[in-house]
């Protein structure tokens, strides 16, 4: 698997190091492309939260998104069931996107391994050593301090040139 560390607009502030190698462009464009069931553990409720915002985003590309977040079991995030965990999904989930600490990291792995899932994608600013490679002795495809939402509008068009690496995001074309 091809890998890249890229300096852009992915890396975070509080970051001292050089973001970690993950996933190459060639990678994460084919799993974008491949996969389609998505569970999204630590999904919020709260409109306002980026959770929820990338949930919107990839739901409305036609992605099927699993709600996973303890404390909203049994209720429904946009029209779907929230789960618990991973485990309590009764059906094939193909990507595991992890809103989650570092360190909640290793048992959200352990779970997508279980249930055969064929990739963990942590999100921006999210990078956990240990469980990507926890992942990947286990044929999981790991991708890390990437955002699922702005991967994918990268690549199809959600996202207008001035955002790849100036820091600055706009969905918003200028008009010549």
């Amino acid at each position: 698997m091809a890998t890249d560390i890229q300096a852009d607009s992915c890396a975070v502030p509080w970051q001292t190091e050089a973001p970690v190698a993950t996933a190459g462009a060639y990678e994460r464009l084919r799993i974008l492309t491949t996969y389609k069931t998505i569970a999204m553990v630590g999904l919020s409720d709260d409109p306002y939260r980026p959770s929820h915002f990338a949930a919107i985003y990839m739901q409305s590309w036609g992605y099927d998104i699993i709600p996973v977040n303890p404390r909203l079991a049994g209720k429904t995030i946009l029209g779907q069931p929230v789960y618990a965990t991973l485990r309590d999904i009764p059906r094939p989930v193909e990507i595991v996107d992890i809103f989650r600490r570092p360190e909640d990291i290793p048992p959200i792995v352990e779970e997508a391994i279980e249930i055969g899932a064929k990739v963990v994608w942590m999100q921006l600013g999210i990078v956990n050593e240990e469980a990507a490679r926890r992942a990947r002795e286990a044929g999981l495809e790991v991708v890390m301090n990437r955002c699922v939402k702005i991967e994918h509008a990268r690549f199809f068009g959600g996202l207008n040139l001035v955002g790849m690496n100036t820091g600055v995001i706009t969905s918003r074309r200028k008009i010549a």
